[in-house]
């Protein structure tokens, strides 16, 4: 599998996605990752810039978000000197800077789209024009795009370029969210507490089984990242040890609440909301001996908001 070995996991949609994006390395054709923040795309593009014949030459990662919009096409494409206040010198931009090899728009839904016309322009001959120059030049550049949003919907609300998309669309590789990935969530686990302990020079912890339940019924909105940052945490707060459900920040504990919840059926002719939610309070005091950190995380709240909804339902809030 070559460089495609740093990506973790095994489930169906990943190794369909590793097949496509190893036919794609072989070629020069122009790569369009597509995916929610968090997926992986740059891994994904590290990896066919490290399988490609470019392999030995130039790789520039552009965020096009991260740029001012002032600057961006200098920052591209380069200036002439005088081109604007403050250009004391010629620059080359980074497509010149990357002749040979790949460069990686990032995030190229937020390109303005007075630089859309630009890019077009490279795609299709190749040439760039520097920010006060009447002279275009030339580069050879492989380009491969990603974006977080969808450009079909940024091209229908006139945000982007329809050509430019075409342009960018050659072979699109659409990353999964880790919450259809749930297969790989363990071997994703194992990797980054792994790597996290080595960074660190600290014994790993271990999540116990009723921790990996929640991980796995998680709806994961950051993604890998939000798994990766998570494992990072842990191992550093919790080294060696086991990672029990109680160790996991709030919102997990809140979205297991309400998956366990999604069991319950509403009754035909309707139920006391107001006596419901009184009741289960009641029931969390009892079943920790009334203390309210412990029932505020059995019912998923924060400790404030439990003693609030005490006070509600008329429970004593002095104690504990």
């Amino acid at each position: 599998m070559g460089h495609f070995k740093s990506i973790i996991g095994h489930s169906p949609s990943l190794e369909s996605l590793i097949r496509s994006a190893k036919m794609v390395a072989a070629t020069d054709v122009t790569v369009l990752l597509k995916g929610e923040t968090g997926t992986g795309k740059e891994v994904f593009a590290n990896a066919i810039q490290k399988e490609s014949a470019r392999s030995d030459k130039p790789f520039i990662t552009i965020n096009c978000a991260a740029l001012p919009e002032s600057l961006i096409e200098s920052e591209l494409f380069g200036h002439k000197k005088g081109s604007f206040t403050g250009a004391i010198s010629s620059t080359q931009g980074l497509f010149q800077a990357a002749d040979n090899g790949t460069v990686f728009l990032d995030e190229v839904n937020s390109l303005p789209v007075s630089i859309q016309s630009k890019l077009l322009r490279f795609l299709e001959s190749g040439e760039c024009l520097a920010v006060g120059d009447t002279r275009p030049y030339k580069v050879d550049v492989r380009v491969i795009a990603a974006t977080n949003t969808d450009l079909s919907e940024k091209v229908d609300a006139g945000e982007f370029r329809r050509d430019l998309y075409y342009r960018l669309d050659v072979v699109p590789l659409e990353l999964p969210p880790l919450s259809r990935r749930t297969e790989d969530i363990e071997h994703l686990i194992t990797h980054f507490l792994s790597k996290s302990a080595e960074n660190h020079s600290i014994e790993p912890p271990k999540f116990s089984k009723a921790a990996l339940k929640i991980l796995k019924d998680y709806p994961w909105p950051g993604n890998i990242r939000e798994l990766r940052n998570l494992c990072e945490r842990l191992s550093i707060l919790l080294a060696g040890k086991i990672i029990e459900p109680e160790n996991l920040p709030s919102q997990f504990i809140t979205h297991a609440s309400l998956f366990k919840l999604e069991a319950f059926t509403l009754p035909e002719d309707g139920i006391e909301l107001e006596t419901l939610e009184a009741n289960l309070i009641h029931q969390a005091l009892n079943r920790t001996n009334g203390n309210r950190s412990k029932s505020a995380k059995l019912l998923g709240l924060t400790r404030d908001t439990l003693l609030y909804r005490m006070q509600k339902h008329g429970f004593t809030t002095s104690e504990k």
